[in-house]
Order: structure tokens, then C-alpha cells, then sequence
């Protein structure tokens, strides 16, 4: 599959409007599921500025299918980074499920179906916000930690450092009985 994708991804660096939309078809769900995850405001209008962004610079592109990948995390991780500062400043607009007039289920509920269930949802809102990003890029968006590291502009290091913490606080989480609050603060005060 990889040598697939490593050959679409030649076709579309060339200009290639198949390939294209073979590349947004392969990577868009796991970019919206990302940014749905972490919480962004408009998660599918968010993916779409990502790859408008990312298209134009498809001629330039180096390392082929996995050089795209870490550019398309590393955009969408800063359109995050603009979402959350934007709504800081309180300029949001509610999303009102009455006044919804899609006919099909939206990529933010085919993301979150895809995840599993709402309880993991809810335990990865518990972990403090770095780690909650780089375990949503490394399994979300299947990038290695050199991939993710670039994405967030960290060292490999203390990716590294903030997956290990991350997993052990999930892991923990979903096999305790005891309140999650409490584990999880007890694992963000050793830092």
C-alpha cells in the first residue's frame, strides 16, 4: 500500500487532479479526526484550509508519501494552534444541531466512530494537552515520532517522553476502577 501511495503522491507532486484527490480521500478523515479530537471549532473546515494549503505546495515536496504526511500534521497542527487562539480571543460561533441541513453523516461523526468509544474520547480530554497531541498524531495520523516532532516543533526527545506519559496515563485510565481525575492529576504533577 505504501508504494501505492508513495506513487500517487509522485503523480500528484506532477499535477496529477486524481491523485490529488486520492491523497485528500486517504489523509482528510484521520486530519479531521485529529483536529476533532483535540477540539478544534470546525474540524472539516479546518481540514479543508489544511489541504489548501498543502496542495500548492505539493511541487516543492520532498520525502515523497511520508514527507506529505508530516506536512499535512504539521499544517493542521498549526491551523489548530490559530483555531484555539482565535476562540481565546471569543470570537466563536455556536454549532446548533437544529439548523444542521446535511444529508449525510458528518466527517466529525464518521472520525469519532472511527476512534471507538466515548469513553476514550472523554479520558483523552483528561490528559494534559501535549501529550493528548502527540498520541493523536502518532495513532490518528500514523506518524513516527521524527514525523510528530517536526509536526509540533518539539524535540524528538520529549515526544518521545510525552507519548510514554500519555500511553502509561491511558493506560491507567481505561484499567482503573478509581476516579480518572485523580489519576491523571497525580500523573501531570511528576512533569
Amino acid at each position: 500500500m505504501t508504494s501505492d501511495l508513495e506513487a500517487v503522491t509522485a503523480d500528484a507532486v506532477r499535477g496529477d487532479v486524481a491523485a490529488l484527490g486520492e491523497l485528500y480521500g486517504e489523509l482528510a478523515p484521520r486530519v479531521c479526526g485529529y483536529l476533532t479530537v483535540r477540539g478544534a471549532d470546525d474540524p472539516e473546515g479546518l481540514t479543508n484550509e489544511v489541504f489548501l494549503k498543502v496542495f500548492p505546495l505539493l511541487p516543492t515536496l520532498t520525502g515523497g508519501w511520508e514527507g506529505l504526511r508530516t506536512l499535512v500534521f504539521s499544517v493542521a497542527h498549526a491551523r489548530l494552534v490559530d483555531d484555539q487562539r482565535r476562540r481565546g480571543r471569543g470570537t466563536t460561533t455556536p454549532y446548533l444541531v437544529d439548523s444542521d441541513s446535511r444529508s449525510q453523516e458528518s466527517a466529525e461523526n464518521e472520525a469519532i466512530a472511527r476512534l471507538g468509544q466515548q469513553e476514550l474520547l472523554s479520558v483523552m480530554e483528561l490528559l494534559p494537552d501535549d501529550q493528548r497531541s502527540v498520541v493523536v498524531l502518532r495513532v490518528l495520523g500514523d506518524l513516527s515520532i521524527r514525523q510528530t516532532a517536526v509536526a509540533m516543533g518539539r524535540p524528538e526527545s520529549a515526544v518521545a517522553r510525552l507519548q510514554s506519559r500519555g500511553l502509561a496515563t491511558l493506560r491507567r485510565l481505561l484499567t482503573n476502577d478509581a476516579d480518572p481525575t485523580v489519576s491523571v492529576l497525580g500523573a501531570s504533577d511528576r512533569r
